[in-house]
């Protein structure tokens, strides 16, 4: 993998390996045949799979950022649309009120995930559920997710990765006990999805519905001694 990100000079994401082998290979072979045997019977297939191959490495790309620099600053955990804002009662990590704000994923959006807030990574579980359209407010609930906890100097903060109907695999690659920065890079939801990020009572947010969001760039919410 590290020697096809040098070839193509294109930063992608970990975890694209499994995806772009298997749309690899039959671009090969079609390429081949169609060197072999030249016609649009040959042509077609091969230009179908290299448009396929194109998007993929697309959509897989993880281009580097540069995260702003603050106290009492949370950075969007995810690429996309703010589709909720609100207080909530969050009782698996949290265990009490939060503010929750969630970010939906279009296909088009980068999907590597990133750090909301420097701390200590304390929860890493995967729980199985349903694969409901992302967008919809009961997928934070009922759709398969992975949960990666914080504990942060401003309390526990709760990051939610949630499945879709496309996007059915989860990848996350910070394990408990890791010391992580904000910005850093958390994992990635394939094919179109949503981050719920929960934060403890005393953020205030930063964004509304249908603001744009950038992973580890966009403020998504602020500490209230530090609201401006």
């Amino acid at each position: 993998m590290h020697r096809l990100r040098a070839a193509l000079c294109l930063p992608l994401a970990r975890g694209a390996e499994r995806e772009l082998t298997m749309a690899g290979i039959p671009l090969i072979l079609a390429l081949v045949a169609s060197l072999i045997w030249p016609g649009l019977h040959t042509f077609l297939p091969a230009g179908l799979l290299t448009t396929l191959f194109a998007l993929l490495l697309y959509f897989f790309r993880d281009p580097e950022r540069t995260s702003p620099a603050g106290e009492g600053v949370f950075l969007a955990p995810a690429d996309g649309r703010v589709v909720e804002v609100k207080q909530v009662h969050e009782p698996r990590f949290l265990q009490g009120e939060g503010l929750k704000i969630s970010i939906f994923m279009s296909l088009l959006d980068v999907h590597v995930n990133r750090v909301p807030v420097e701390g200590q990574v304390v929860l890493v579980e995967h729980v199985p559920g349903q694969f409901l359209q992302a967008f919809r407010p009961e997928a934070s609930e009922v759709n398969e997710h992975n949960l990666v906890g914080l504990e942060s100097r401003h309390g526990r903060v709760l990051v939610k990765q949630v499945a879709g109907i496309m996007a059915r695999r989860v990848v996350c690659w910070v394990r408990p006990g890791q010391k992580v920065q904000a910005g850093d890079r958390l994992g990635v939801v394939k094919f179109g999805s949503r981050v719920d990020l929960y934060l403890p009572p005393g953020a205030a947010s930063a964004v509304r519905v249908g603001d744009r969001a950038r992973a580890g760039v966009t403020v998504i919410a602020r500490w209230k001694g530090e609201v401006r």
